[in-house]
């Protein structure tokens, strides 16, 4: 009855070929991402490289509206008093910016973070380092540029009127580029 038993369960579990299947499991296929290899000028400047100029120019458009949204979320939506929005405006350009950095995508540098096009499932991300403090002065630059009223003034018109603002006129870092879609938004259940 226990020969009968082991035979039952040895057969059960597969194990009866467990030759064929015994020792090391089959190699998963492996996939390599190399870390994007940074420029002398991407590692030490500490100016935003040219390249990632218009990336950089949507993240703070994008990281303005977010900031500027919450905060007239608070007044009911109505438009807020000038030093409102000018406090607004300095936390923006202020924050830390960690969630920010560079990839290489299809053999092209460039910055990844909220508001920017999603990342490929495979890469790796170059944040920290320089990046946080780049994007801050840079933000610090298009207010100090642009003013606080021009910049909330087109806040009020709309998303794509503060990127068209800031990133896409005549002398933005977008200039003569197709301006890009939106990011799309997370659902709530996606969360």
């Amino acid at each position: 009855l226990a020969a009968w038993l082991v035979l039952l369960l040895l057969e059960g579990t597969g194990a009866v070929g467990a030759e064929e299947t015994c020792g090391d499991p089959p190699a998963a296929p492996s996939r390599s991402v190399p870390a994007p290899q940074l420029s002398p000028e991407e590692r030490l400047s500490p100016h935003m490289p040219e390249s990632l100029r218009c990336d950089a120019c949507h993240a703070i458009a994008f990281q303005i509206e977010e900031q500027l949204r919450k905060a007239e979320g608070k007044v009911g939506k109505k438009a807020l008093k000038e030093s409102d929005y000018i406090e607004v405006l300095e936390r923006s350009c202020s924050q830390d910016w960690e969630s920010y950095g560079m990839l290489e995508r299809d053999g092209e540098k460039r910055l990844s973070g909220p508001g920017l096009p999603s990342q490929p499932s495979l890469s790796v991300l170059v944040s920290g380092g320089p990046w946080p403090g780049r994007l801050s002065k840079l933000c610090h630059g298009y207010v100090g540029e642009r003013g606080e009223a021009q910049i909330y003034g087109a806040h009020r018109r709309g998303p794509a009127a503060l990127r068209q603002l800031l990133c896409h006129g005549a002398k933005g870092p977008c200039a003569g580029r197709k301006e890009r879609p939106e990011p799309r938004k997370a659902l709530q259940n996606e969360l």
